[in-house]
């Protein structure tokens, strides 16, 4: 075997990890104090920087500072998420502690899959999530686990939920539900006919008595109704679903009651947001994404459920590989919670963030939030040439002009292109609606402004 003598060996010594670390944090504070000037989006790039993109790796070496302007060149590409002109689908914001953070915690490595591994990064990693529990008002005794977002942990919920339940089961869901439930139904096994699509009222939220109505009529069918998923902030609109009336329909029928609050579960931390998400303490399972409204990297979910024993006794396997290990007292095995057995360790993400700036800090971002959504609402309704049917519950403002389809895709093109500000669209009841999130910490009122005037500028 032959030794390469300028290869950089995979152990580094200390100054080598000093060395290396210090340029990717100049390189990190660089890139962030760029991010307000950066363009909200832009492609005029990719052609040019695929074939090195797509070139395999070396055999030898490369250089560091090379191989960093080459991300950083990619990562400018594209649609600048990490932004203040980022108003479309659900900004996740990025905080630079939490970065930090997921850095410590990949560098440490430590398994936490089965508590015995780690028992104190466990209990760090558990006391957020009981944390967030007695926010939501779940009773003691409830608990969790941090997945990689929404869609996870949507699933292990479902699971739980099912588990015991006869085959035959049925699960009720709005027409403006997260494709996430139904895409978990399937991947459980359910055929596509036993999610049940309940129809909205007016004012885009289930209709309860629709919802009773349905449930109903399964059950005088033979079928066995088994879990009832309202919103705590539909993705189209950011509209709150009748929690209480939900909850209190699921309790009547013995239903599984599941909250997607993957939006707007953050605004739990204000006085708004609870009054907004009142109910959401009558749920068997929460789902909510930190990387939504506590603005962390993406890749950070979270499922909150009443009762873990049954999360357990969905999810529960053991092999004779693992005899060696017990579970501790007071401390969960989170391979037994979710899917996965091998996991990172995905809480000091949240919880140094949490621990370092303050919960105040994340309230005192979510009421701009609310308010400056509340402000876009009031300029675009004064405009007449604007429909805005709907007020925001949280942070997402819908709003058309008069007129075409086309006239309105047109008007969003036209917006995007200035690079500023990037938006969305949606369609309700057959109509093209431009849609306006706003929810990072990196946007204020300047940017807002900004906003309103190329829309009225373009329109």
């Amino acid at each position: 075997m032959t030794t390469d003598e300028s290869a950089l060996p995979l152990e580094l010594d200390r100054s080598a990890v000093a060395r290396l670390g210090r340029q990717a944090v100049d390189f990190l504070a660089d890139w962030v104090a760029e991010l307000d000037s950066a363009p909200a989006s832009d492609y005029g790039q990719v052609d040019r920087l695929a074939p090195a993109l797509l070139r395999p790796p070396a055999d030898g070496p490369g250089d560091f500072g090379a191989l960093l302007e080459t991300f950083r060149q990619a990562a400018g590409q594209g649609v600048n998420t990490a932004g203040p002109g980022y108003l479309a689908y659900f900004p996740a914001g990025g905080l630079v502690t939490a970065a930090l953070a997921e850095l410590l915690a990949q560098a440490a490595n430590r398994f936490t899959g089965v508590a015995q591994m780690s028992p104190a990064l466990v209990a760090m990693e558990h006391g957020v999530v009981t944390w967030f529990c007695d926010r939501f008002g779940l009773p003691a005794g409830a608990g969790g686990l941090v997945t990689t977002g929404g869609s996870p942990a949507t699933l292990s919920a479902l699971l739980a939920a099912r588990h015991g339940r006869p085959g035959d089961g049925t699960l009720y869901v709005s027409e403006h539900t997260h494709y996430c439930v139904a895409k978990a139904a399937r991947v459980a096994g359910l055929p596509p006919e036993r999610v049940r699509v309940v129809p909205a009222t007016a004012d885009l939220r289930m209709d309860v008595a629709a919802a009773a109505r349905m449930i109903a009529d399964d059950r005088a069918a033979g079928l066995h109704p088994f879990l009832l998923a309202g919103t705590a902030g539909t993705t189209s609109s950011g509209t709150v679903d009748p929690l209480p009336e939900l909850g209190e329909l699921a309790r009547r029928e013995g239903l599984w009651f599941h909250v997607d609050a993957a939006y707007g579960g953050g605004f739990q931390l204000t006085e708004r947001g609870r009054t907004r998400l009142a109910g959401i303490e009558a749920a068997d399972s929460i789902v909510l994404d930190p990387h939504k409204s506590l603005f962390l990297p993406y890749g950070t979910g979270l499922l909150l459920v009443r009762d873990p024993a049954v999360l357990h006794a969905a999810h529960a396997a053991d092999g004779r590989y693992l005899q060696d290990l017990r579970e501790l007292d007071g401390l969960p095995d989170y391979g037994h919670l979710g899917v996965e057995l091998t996991r990172e360790f995905r809480g000091l993400r949240l919880w140094l963030p949490l621990h370092l700036h303050g919960v105040r800090a994340f309230a005192r971002e979510l009421d701009e939030k609310l308010d400056l959504a509340g402000h876009v609402h009031r300029r675009l309704a004064q405009d007449p040439r604007f429909e805005v049917p709907w007020r925001p519950d949280l942070t997402v403002v819908l709003f058309r002009l008069r007129g075409t389809d086309e006239r309105n895709r047109r008007l969003l093109a036209d917006v995007n292109d200035t690079q500023r500000v990037f938006l969305s669209s949606t369609t309700v009841d057959g109509k093209f609606f431009l849609r306006l999130c706003v929810l990072s910490f990196r946007t204020h009122a300047d940017r807002v402004e900004e906003a309103l005037g190329i829309i009225r500028t373009a329109a």
